[in-house]
């Protein structure tokens, strides 16, 4: 935890009732030390980073926790989002062809939240409407918009000059994660190609490749690289956590830049790249490609 967390973290506990510091001790000490994935932009920090329904699973916790120094508002929907082929993503409000949305299958609470500075709080998932999903995958996404403040009514306005032209920029903080439904046994499998190596700046090595899914739902996992030299020596040179192919992306372009490592030959040997998915154990390995260098 930073020393500055740390500190603002402490005055705060002190000025709380017993019974109360030890609940929200412990659900900071969760949020910020839980193995459970989490995802954070700003100031809002979100455990997991992915809700996914599947199985017998019925209900989910999402866990919010302000690390910043202020109090923020933040109103959370459901909307759509398409996945383009070079993994941006766009708004929709109607479903691609083979594309199935989850919010109507979705039910969450509450729909604001005020978190104070290192306060912490849960939100409610629950999947319903079982009995009329068929076999396959439902994604939605929720967004989590913080709301600015307002200034109280009747707060005069400071003095501007009205000779001169202003412009008042208020930023709207938004992050999104995916929610997904996937009913019955995956059929997804994917592969790799197009692997190239090329040089930004003629000195950062940059590896790309092209994903293709294909089966009934999406895929999700990391991505690790490893240069073989010709005399058999293995070193790990770049990773990738949490790439996804969406339904009904079959296709997607991705690429990102490796480390530069002691003894490393960029101009010879091989390298591999193993896409697996998530796991404290063992991960399952999708796929595999190798991409001779010369």
């Amino acid at each position: 935890m930073p020393q500055s967390l740390k500190t603002s973290f402490r005055k705060l506990t002190q000025t709380c009732t017993k019974p109360l510091k030890i609940l929200f001790t412990g659900l900071l000490a969760y949020l910020l030390f839980s193995p459970v994935p989490s995802f954070g932009q700003g100031d809002l920090l979100i455990s997991p980073r992915r809700v996914v329904f599947e199985g017998s699973k019925r209900s989910i916790d999402l866990n919010l926790a302000n690390t910043g120094k202020d109090t923020s508002t933040y109103a959370i929907s459901l909307i759509q989002i398409r996945m383009k082929e070079d993994g941006g993503f766009e708004t929709i409000t109607e479903p691609d062809p083979g594309q199935r949305f989850a919010d109507r299958y979705i039910r969450f609470f509450p729909r604001t939240v005020v978190l104070g500075p290192n306060e912490a709080q849960t939100v409610k998932v629950q999947l319903i409407r079982t009995s009329v999903l068929t076999p396959g995958e439902y994604r939605s996404h929720f967004y989590f918009r913080s709301i600015p403040k307002m200034k109280p009514l009747g707060e005069k306005e400071p003095v501007r000059d009205t000779t001169a032209i202003s412009v008042r920029l208020t930023p709207v903080f938004g992050i999104t994660i995916p929610v997904i439904v996937r009913i019955g046994e995956s059929t997804a499998k994917v592969t790799l190609s197009d692997l190239s190596l090329t040089f930004d700046n003629d000195t950062l090595p940059r590896i790309s490749m092209v994903f293709h899914r294909t089966g009934n739902m999406s895929v999700y996992g990391d991505l690790t690289v490893d240069h073989i030299s010709t005399q058999g020596k293995i070193t790990r040179v770049g990773f990738a956590n949490g790439v996804a192919v969406y339904t009904p992306n079959e296709r997607r372009r991705f690429q990102f830049n490796l480390n530069r490592m002691p003894g490393v030959d960029f101009k010879s040997g091989t390298l591999r790249v193993i896409y697996s998915a998530p796991s404290d154990v063992s991960p399952v390995r999708f796929t595999e490609a190798e991409l001779s260098l010369q």
